[in-house]
């Protein structure tokens, strides 16, 4: 800890040419590889600061990493200064007043790892390498969501390093309407240094519950499934995924598991299907099954929207996907939908289902030919959409922005960027752009 009179240890900072710099600048999807200039490898909020200080005086671009998932490739800036947050990756849990405090950089299973010690969780995303910060600012959508509320909605304070390179609070007491922002408006208004998070008693044991079907035929049975999904105790979230030919179909209950498999009785109203699974797992199984382990390998396309209902053309038109895109459903309600719309940045909380299409493929050749084949199918169920889920925009720049966030709220949020980041030096997100500046072509 520096003191007066001493001079601050500077961090890590990796040019091209320094050992580590292609590990520190390597992301999830393999689709985006990009040089910084730059990479500031921060251990707090000093260095943070000092990073978006060099930024400005230098007029580099700033990208914020932390577990590198942006669908968009957004923590990696070309030619400009990657904030690489990953060694900041603690957090500390006080089981008695159910707290936890999760530094910036932070991956969810560090999170969910730290709160299981004491049978305590906080909603988290479906896989466990992606960072806290970006899921969380989005919104965070994760299997205990329609029990205790999405991630932002457990966020009791956070610690920012705004724009001018200042570390401020924002809470109900402290900057409430940044709070506001924050929970939802995505990595506009600053770099979140530290979370801290309501934690909630959910036991340590989940259950897993999957009927397949073969896509020809499956209309009735998905409708059936939908139809339970409505009615579903909160503890069971209804997901689907349409896959090469097989439509599965259950749910995922996170509590006490004879509770869940006396629910996986109800799947009978479904049909006999191909092939089924009941498994008990850990919850912190449960939280990494959907890992992958050559993640940073592949290349990624995904589209995303939100369905207020699932109507029989929506049904039809998720059961169409061609055979080398994923399509999935995840059913919404329950504690997401008992916050008020407007507490919270977070929009469109009367969605019924997300639906999101995604493909992964190694050859660049493939590029336009697989994106054009999740483009199809998304469009097929855009129609029918109501919205998007912030954090599965990619390519889709201000309009996807429009999507996410009806025009009152939009407003609000941009009246928050010309207050916190006028300049709009951090855009390198899905940006909402100040009055006074342009949207951000790069």
């Amino acid at each position: 800890m520096s003191t007066a009179g001493t001079q601050r240890d500077l961090p890590q900072v990796l040019g091209p040419a320094d050992a580590g710099y292609d590990d520190a600048r390597a992301i999830w999807n393999a689709m985006f590889d990009r040089r910084p200039r730059e990479i500031w490898r921060c251990r707090d909020a000093a260095d943070v600061a000092a990073a978006i200080d060099r930024a400005r005086a230098q007029d580099l671009v700033i990208g914020v990493r932390c577990g590198g998932h942006s669908m968009a490739g957004h923590s990696v800036p070309a030619d400009g200064l990657m904030i690489d947050l990953t060694p900041m990756g603690d957090v500390r849990v006080d089981p008695q007043r159910r707290r936890a405090w999760v530094q910036g950089g932070a991956l969810l299973r560090a999170l969910d790892v730290a709160s299981q010690a004491h049978g305590l969780a906080t909603t988290a995303g479906n896989v466990s390498h992606t960072g806290v910060g970006g899921l969380t600012l989005g919104g965070g959508m994760g299997w205990l969501a329609r029990q205790r509320g999405l991630a932002c909605d457990n966020v009791v304070s956070f610690e920012v390093v705004t724009a001018e390179g200042q570390s401020v609070r924002a809470s109900t007491d402290e900057n409430p309407d940044l709070y506001w922002g924050l929970r939802g408006g995505g990595g506009n208004f600053g770099v979140v240094t530290e979370f801290e998070f309501e934690l909630h008693r959910t036991g340590t044991r989940a259950v897993s519950v999957e009927l397949d079907f073969p896509v020809p035929g499956a209309a009735p049975a998905v409708a059936a499934w939908r139809d339970l999904a409505a009615t579903a105790p909160r503890a069971a979230t209804y997901a689907a995924l349409v896959t090469g030919g097989v439509v599965t179909l259950g749910f995922v209950w996170v509590g006490e598991p004879d509770a869940g498999r006396e629910h996986a009785r109800a799947l009978a109203a479904l049909g006999r299907p191909s092939a089924e699974r009941l498994v008990e797992l850990s919850y912190l199984e449960l939280q990494s099954r959907d890992d992958t382990t050559r993640g940073h390998t592949f290349r990624s396309y995904v589209k995303g929207h939100y369905l207020d209902e699932l109507s029989d053309a929506a049904i039809e038109a998720f059961l169409a996907h061609d055979s080398k895109v994923g399509a999935s459903l995840q059913a919404y309600g329950g504690a997401i939908a008992d916050v008020p719309d407007d507490a919270t940045a977070f929009s469109h909380r009367a969605t019924a289902f997300e639906y999101v299409a995604a493909t992964r493929w190694s050859d660049p050749a493939e590029d336009e030919g697989r994106k054009a084949l999740v483009r199809e199918g998304a469009a097929r169920v855009g129609v029918l959409a109501s919205g998007v889920y912030v954090n599965t925009l990619s390519d889709d720049g201000l309009n996807g922005v429009q999507r996410a966030y009806p025009p009152a709220k939009l407003a609000r949020l941009r009246a928050l960027k010309d207050h916190w980041d006028p300049d709009n030096i951090f855009h390198l997100n899905p940006n909402i752009p100040p009055s006074r500046a342009p949207s951000p072509t790069t």
